[in-house]
């Protein structure tokens, strides 16, 4: 399993936003989708319920792969899951 490494700045969106790094990290490493994204960034995100909101939300983590690492550029959730959940997404790598 590759390490993930939680940027400065993923760090400052989960305070703001009231995400819990465990819940990243549980997207991080075992995402239900995987989406490409520009420059050569992956989305990996997954449903969860928060219990800040007390709903269903979907986790958007963006990252990068470094040096055999998955390096969390920024995280983010949303209620609009139906926005950026893909019925057909290509096999993961």
């Amino acid at each position: 399993m590759e390490q993930v490494v939680i940027s400065d700045h993923a760090r400052f969106e989960m305070d703001r936003r009231h995400i819990d790094e465990e819940v990243v990290l549980k997207v991080a490493h075992n995402p239900e989708q995987v989406l490409t994204a520009g420059k050569g960034r992956l989305v990996h995100q997954g449903k969860y319920h928060d219990p800040v909101e007390a709903r269903e939300m979907l986790l958007r983590v963006v990252l990068e792969r470094r040096a055999g690492e998955l390096h969390v550029v920024t995280v983010y959730k949303t209620s609009r899951i139906d926005k950026y959940w893909r019925r057909e997404v290509q096999e993961q790598e």
